[in-house]
């Protein structure tokens, strides 16, 4: 990328897509080990996008046999899969815990939503589709008191107590990690650069504050 940039591109443009690229690959990776959906990041794929085709464009004005054009190729193929990967998790997690995510969309503010609006049209768009397909294929062939197509019994909630590898941005004092029947809470203090592996409900705030990297 840096490279590219400095060879074929303005030097405000090598800084604007390498930090770009950076923030893309810091939100693919949280939304690929965390346990619950994020708060959509479209802003950063759009801008991602269009440094894309700005590549593109100065990859074009390179000679076909200059050695760099290859490199560069493989650099985008490579951050097309990232986006791709990125949006292919969101979708399933959607498809996962669609009713569960609908049920809290409800919930927030247009500023706190965490679907896209084209996410949102297709999480209710698949719950109306899956509601269809049960009436259709069983419950229109039970008796009239058990027709009702129940949401509650199907509604999947992600399990936001299972285990994450974390990397701490900063140093981050009195996290609450929840002790059992045998023991109590517990307090500890992540130091700026400590990996850590933990539940990931005690740091679902700094994960969404940017504080915390999933790793």
């Amino acid at each position: 990328m840096e490279e590219f940039g400095d060879a074929i591109s303005s030097e405000e443009e090598t800084v604007t897509a390498q930090k770009v690229l950076k923030t893309l690959k810091d939100i693919w990776l949280n939304e690929r080990n965390c346990p619950e959906l994020l708060q959509h990041q479209t802003d950063v794929v759009d801008c991602m996008l269009d440094q894309i085709h700005q590549m593109e464009d100065n990859l074009c004005k390179l000679k076909k046999n200059d050695f760099r054009v290859v490199i560069h190729r493989q650099e985008l193929d490579r951050i097309r899969y990232i986006i791709a990967d990125y949006l292919r998790v969101r979708i399933n997690k959607i498809e996962q815990y669609a009713i569960h995510i609908l049920e809290q969309e409800g919930k927030r503010s247009p500023e706190d939503a965490v679907l896209s609006p084209a996410e949102l049209k297709f999480a209710r768009e698949f719950v109306a589709n899956m509601e269809s397909h049960f009436t259709l294929v069983a419950l229109r062939h039970m008796p009239s008191n058990f027709q009702h197509f129940d949401k509650d019994k199907l509604t999947i909630a992600p399990n936001i107590s299972s285990h994450v590898f974390l990397r701490a941005k900063r140093n981050i004092t009195g996290v609450v990690i929840e002790g059992d029947s045998e023991n109590r809470d517990e307090e500890v203090d992540l130091d700026e650069n400590s990996q850590h592996i933990m539940q990931y409900k005690p740091i679902a705030e700094y994960v969404k504050s940017g504080a915390v990297q999933l790793i």
